[in-house]
């Protein structure tokens, strides 16, 4: 179980070695045993004796804007105590290895938007706009090519190029996915933050929540998510959880499409603020949480383990420890 607190004034609170959450409609006690995270958005509090037990339980507690992205976290000091695992990482980062594994990451980012594209109904549509899709797929499967084919002796003699290639196949890719969509949920393009629209706005909020579990995974398995491979070591953000996340995108880019086309979300779901600027509101949240949340917990086969997928994040992880042991 997941618990998210984003309306003003909700609490988790320890109580006779429950978590007693209370909000403006209802008080709950529940077992720590049962809760796998607690997400805690502006306005709601957690005392220290809840902090203090979910630690003890492993629990990930995580602070969260209003976009829905991590901000601060509280875990367990031992998951930041294998150094040799962070230095296994750091090691990795300069050798030659860590080109395949960048080539490999960005290759496969694109086959699944493919994957997504490929999967959109185009009975129906008309021959124009089929045309259209099936042009960025062809595109996508050359800016594939192009990616598995480059050759560099570091990241740094690559990233340029790949993230050229990413880029473009992205803004193919979403030009694709919005003309499949329905007419008020239509996009002329990508926008982080804030969202111009209700497609991007749900995007968005959700890549936030699947930030915080993949932070979350990497930093349980002893892996410093702030030493990035692939995308840039700016300054407090978490590089290397923007590296692995690639691998996931589309189970959030899936999610939101499915809420688009069974036009599951109503006015009331967004705040609209000056310039345009669109947020989810309460009820959208909670809509997509727990849309986000049903996936995650879903259990599927992936490379020969039937687990849930947010386990399978967790398994990456751990996998990835030991890659980086391995080839130190």
């Amino acid at each position: 179980m997941h618990i998210v607190l984003n309306s003003y004034g909700a609490s988790v609170k320890k109580e006779n070695g429950l978590f007693s959450i209370k909000t403006a409609s209802e008080e709950q006690q529940i077992h720590p045993r049962d809760i796998k995270s607690i997400s805690i958005n502006k306005g709601a509090k957690i005392s220290s004796d809840a902090v203090l037990m979910a630690i003890e339980y492993e629990i990930d507690i995580l602070f969260m804007d209003k976009l829905g992205n991590p901000k601060g976290r509280v875990w367990s000091v031992k998951y930041g105590s294998i150094s040799d695992i962070r230095r296994a990482q750091l090691d990795f980062l300069y050798s030659p290895a860590a080109v395949s594994w960048v080539k490999e990451m960005v290759s496969e980012k694109i086959n699944q938007q493919i994957a997504i594209l490929l999967t959109l109904d185009l009975e129906g549509l008309d021959a124009a706009v089929e045309g259209k899709v099936r042009n960025a797929i062809n595109k996508l499967e050359d800016y594939k090519r192009k990616a598995r084919k480059i050759e560099g002796e570091g990241v740094s003699d690559i990233a340029p190029s790949l993230r050229g290639w990413e880029g473009a196949a992205s803004k193919r890719y979403f030009e694709a996915i919005a003309l499949h969509l329905p007419e008020k949920y239509r996009f002329d393009k990508r926008s982080r933050m804030p969202a111009k629209d209700m497609f991007n706005a749900l995007l968005n909020y959700g890549y936030g929540i699947l930030y915080g579990k993949v932070e979350g995974a990497l930093i349980k398995a002893g892996i410093d998510p702030y030493v990035g491979i692939f995308h840039r070591d700016d300054y407090n953000r978490p590089a290397l959880a923007f590296d692995v996340i690639e691998s996931y995108r589309i189970w959030v880019d899936h999610i939101v499409i499915q809420l688009c086309k069974q036009d599951a979300m109503i006015e009331e779901c967004f705040r609209i603020e000056e310039g345009g600027a669109y947020f989810l509101d309460g009820l959208g949240k909670r809509i997509l949480i727990q849309s986000v949340n049903d996936y995650l917990a879903e259990v599927i086969k992936l490379n020969g383990l039937e687990r849930s997928r947010g386990e399978h994040i967790n398994i990456a992880a751990q996998k990835l420890a030991r890659f980086f042991l391995k080839q130190k």
